[in-house]
């Protein structure tokens, strides 16, 4: 493994140890999708018992850190500089219908700037992660956003609302905008945009982004909510942007 920092090293902890508890539950969904209740109150007690372990294991590593989580909201603590940004499943949905495309997302902010990031999809086993000026990584390997050139031969993710340029270039629709960030650092996607997102859905695939050679638009990190996210690779940053200019 590349040389990681300590804070990063309980990112990779914490989330492993979520993991195990949501593979366990994920196995269980298709058993209560033919349930009559169904499995609604199932998938949050999972994204509660996940977001418990997580964020006991970071308390544990550093007590005085903030946090900011998708289930319990923004919790300051003695360390007001850093904070923790939780999101125990992004793509819930997903999750309770029984479709492996989720993933735990964790970021850390300190001094009003993503230091670091890590994105889990612990059903294929794959991570992503960053670190300031430390490159991006997938399981292990460098990872560099897409050399493309032309939008004809890119395909590119959203989410939410329809938008008028989904007819005009190649989109997927994943339901999980922190895979689609991954997916973007890593060259899968060449481009990402969606408007109403929360800082937890993004935080860690920002720096994954910047640190893999993406741009990103201008993201006030003190708003959680309503967040307009924009991310390709340098090449066709412009096109991109031109493209979507409705959006």
């Amino acid at each position: 493994m590349n040389s990681i920092s300590a804070n990063l090293n309980i990112m990779i902890k914490a989330s492993e140890r979520a993991s195990k508890i949501l593979i366990r539950d994920f196995g269980e969904i298709e058993k209560l999708q033919v349930k009559k209740k169904g499995p609604s109150d199932f998938v949050t007690n999972a994204d509660l018992r996940a977001e418990k372990i997580i964020i006991d294991e970071l308390k544990k590593a550093k007590p005085n850190y903030s946090i900011l989580s998708e289930e319990i909201g923004f919790k300051k603590n003695k360390d007001k500089e850093n904070t923790w940004i939780v999101d125990p499943i992004d793509g819930t949905l997903n999750f309770l219908h029984g479709i492996p495309h989720f993933a735990i997302s964790i970021g850390l902010l300190s001094k009003d700037e993503i230091k670091s990031g890590l994105i889990f999809d612990p059903i294929k086993n794959e991570m992503f992660y960053a670190e300031k000026d430390k490159g991006a990584f997938f399981n292990n390997e460098r990872i560099r956003v897409s050399k493309k050139n032309e939008l004809s031969e890119c395909l590119f993710a959203t989410g939410g609302k329809k938008y008028n340029f989904i007819n005009e270039i190649s989109t997927r629709k994943s339901g999980c905008a922190a895979l689609d960030l991954a997916y973007v650092a890593s060259g899968r996607y060449d481009g990402y945009c969606q408007s109403n997102l929360n800082l937890w859905d993004i935080a860690a695939g920002l720096i994954i982004i910047e640190e893999a050679g993406g741009i990103i638009n201008n993201i006030d990190l003190n708003n959680h909510k309503n967040l307009d996210v924009i991310a390709s690779s340098p090449n066709i940053n412009d096109k991109f942007i031109k493209k979507i200019s409705n959006f």
